[in-house]
């Protein structure tokens, strides 16, 4: 035989697993309390004839308990679906709990009403975008981007896209003007001009001994004047003195050394007068050679 009032009062003044103590008061945490408050008239355990309303996955339900299946633990509550239709769950839970406290139905149809409010703000919420929050793993952050980074360095992208762009250059693949990065060019301007340093400062200078331009020019002068000299006498048949032409060209060339001679200026001193050395050549003529080519006239 089951007492509610006995019951409640095990309850209520020695433990409930289902009661919450606070500041503001006591509450209860059975699914099937229809305020969520633990008082006598609200407890599901103290009293034999119950109702509620409870929620599965958007559906309401109305949960009623009778005295008569007491003794049977799993047909204890008897369920009846709600429709979605706010007006016809009601008509619905007058229908079965005619005969029920009306404070009882009361509370149930208040519970009703809340869980229709809530249920229509959960379907406009879930048409919405919102942010979801979640936590981020650190360290497998961290372990990531220290891996990309060292993959990056191990594949030099950048180097080896520059080397693949400069022989597509070079091989004529981009026969148009294209626009390159400035940074890039003048990155590429100021390599070529290292280069053309470093070369410029490998090749060391070699000490050479080169003879002198002047002497060549006084002995190519020398032989035109010599050269001259022959034609223009065998141009006037000067056949008398060919002995004395080849007698010239056996002869050396006489060189004249010039030797400096001190200047005097006006203040007294001395002023040493320098010359190179000089080629001179002469050429006798006798008196006798004037006669001849007077006579042949």
């Amino acid at each position: 035989m089951q007492n509610d009032d006995v019951i409640w009062d095990v309850i209520r003044h020695h433990h409930c697993s289902y009661m919450a103590k606070i500041q503001t008061g006591n509450f209860c945490r059975n699914p099937y309390n229809v305020t969520g408050i633990c008082n006598r008239s609200s407890c599901p355990l103290a009293n034999s004839r119950y109702a509620t309303i409870r929620d599965h996955d958007g559906i309401f339900y109305l949960y009623m308990k009778t005295i008569e299946r007491a003794h049977m633990p799993n047909k204890l509550w008897e369920r009846v679906k709600l429709p979605k239709n706010y007006m016809k769950a009601l008509e619905i839970i007058d229908k079965h709990l005619e005969y029920w406290p009306k404070l009882l139905v009361h509370k149930i149809k208040q519970r009703l009403t809340k869980m229709t409010q809530y249920r229509i703000r959960m379907v406009k919420l879930s048409k919405k975008v919102r942010e979801k929050i979640m936590t981020v793993p650190r360290k497998e952050v961290k372990r990531e981007s220290r891996r990309e980074e060292k993959a990056l360095r191990a594949a030099q992208i950048e180097n080896v896209i520059e080397k693949e762009l400069l022989e597509r250059l070079n091989k004529g693949v981009y026969p148009d003007i294209c626009n390159y990065d400035e940074e890039i060019f003048n990155k590429l301007l100021d390599k070529n001009k290292e280069e053309e340093q470093e070369e410029e400062e490998e090749e060391e200078a070699e000490v050479e001994y080169v003879e002198g331009d002047y002497e060549l020019e006084e002995e190519e002068e020398l032989e035109e004047d010599i050269e001259d000299m022959g034609d223009f006498l065998k141009a006037n048949n000067f056949d008398d003195i060919e002995g004395d032409e080849d007698d010239l060209e056996e002869q050396p060339a006489k060189k004249k050394a010039y030797v400096s001679y001190p200047l005097k200026q006006d203040d007294g001193t001395e002023k040493v007068r320098r010359k190179g050395k000089k080629v001179v050549v002469e050429v006798e003529r006798d008196e006798d050679m004037g006669n001849r080519q007077h006579n042949a006239m």
